[in-house]
């Protein structure tokens, strides 16, 4: 009788042990090899070894707080607007130093950079600033003012006027890959400038409908990073004329040629859109009070690929991994959420030292050692 229990009790924890097994963590899924870079308080940035999640190093910012920071094309400079909105400063990523730095206020008169766009070629920056002038008893407020700002001299080369003299408060700009061409996003169409002089050359009305029955396309934001050079990939909205229905879909904007691949996917809704690498899929954060998604979109095939609701925080900024298998939620904190891309499964969480400031930057890889210039 003892040799029987015995042995029951045997099978008993033999099953135990085997579904103690069946029931482990699933593997762990790699979000690539590249470095993660993020600004945060109080005054540096901070750098990810993607493989490990592990903090491996700083950038100091000299300048004060990391405020709205701009990568170069070519994905080794940082441009680097501080919190006060009055400085620029310019880092070099792989010698984790600043290279320049300049300011345009004087005295009393305090300007601010709205926003800037660095030429791909690292000669002078595209910024929209304006200023506020301190009186004995009042401030003047200037006019919003996009201008050439030459690197090299360190001074404004030039006023470049507003389209229709329409200001605006800030501007969406692209350069062409070679630098030689400046495209400036209108509500309605795109105008192309050369950038020697900053002449008009050119306008692609964008504002005639791609085919009959449509309406205008509405410019989204786009994904610098993943983007193709000369390319403009992002969500647009459109409403056909008649029952003035606001649509969603994709578009792929091809500058050089001035052509326009468009599909629509749906109702319209407000949706980021950020790529993965290979520019095959995409994914895009669903935001309202109490309720947040993942949506997928399938490039490769042209469709909507799918939503999924997941428990999300108030802010929130959306990234995807080097090897895109893993989505990033970061923003308001010192945390970045890891989630799988395929199952849209929460997996773990990077803390960071400080709280961030700044865009999350995905570098494929990590900088290579070269001397700043």
């Amino acid at each position: 009788m003892f040799r029987k229990v015995a042995a029951a009790a045997g099978l008993v924890a033999g099953l135990a042990g085997v579904a103690v097994f069946a029931q482990k963590a699933p593997a762990r899924v790699s979000a690539g090899n590249g470095t993660l870079i993020i600004g945060s308080y109080p005054k540096q940035y901070w750098i990810i070894d993607e493989a490990t999640e592990k903090i491996v190093g700083t950038i100091p910012f000299q300048s004060g707080i990391p405020r709205r920071t701009t990568i170069s094309r070519d994905l080794k400079r940082f441009y680097t607007v501080e919190a006060a909105m009055e400085k620029v400063e310019i880092i070099d990523i792989a010698s984790r130093k600043t290279i320049d730095t300049f300011a345009l206020s004087e005295g009393s008169k305090k300007v601010r950079i709205r926003s800037l766009e660095p030429d791909p070629l690292h000669r002078f920056l595209v910024m929209v600033t304006a200023s506020a002038t301190k009186q004995i008893d009042r401030f003047e407020i200037g006019a919003p003012t996009m201008v050439q700002y030459d690197l090299a001299s360190h001074k404004i080369v030039r006023t470049i006027p507003w389209p229709n003299n329409e200001e605006r408060q800030n501007a969406n700009i692209l350069f062409s890959p070679d630098g030689k061409l400046m495209y400036l996003f209108s509500d309605q169409d795109v105008l192309i400038y050369e950038t020697n002089t900053f002449t008009q050359i050119d306008k692609w009305e964008l504002s005639k409908p791609v085919e009959e029955g449509f309406g205008r396309l509405e410019f989204g934001s786009r994904d610098v990073m993943n983007d193709e050079p000369g390319f403009y990939t992002a969500l647009f909205n459109v409403s056909d004329p008649v029952q003035h229905r606001r649509m969603m879909g994709v578009g792929r904007v091809n500058l050089a040629a001035k052509s326009v691949d468009f599909y629509t996917l749906g109702p319209s809704n407000g949706v980021s859109f950020s790529m993965a690498p290979g520019r095959k899929v995409a994914y895009g954060l669903y935001e309202e009070i109490g309720r947040y998604e993942f949506w997928k979109f399938d490039l490769e095939h042209r469709k909507f690929a799918g939503r999924m609701e997941f428990k999300g925080r108030p802010r929130m900024g959306l990234k995807t991994s080097s090897n895109g298998k893993v989505l990033y939620i970061f923003v308001a904190g010192n945390t970045i959420d890891l989630y799988n891309a395929e199952t849209y499964e929460y997996m773990r969480t990077i803390t960071l030292d400080g709280d961030m400031t700044t865009d999350l930057f995905v570098l494929p890889s990590p900088p290579a050692a070269r001397p700043s210039q």
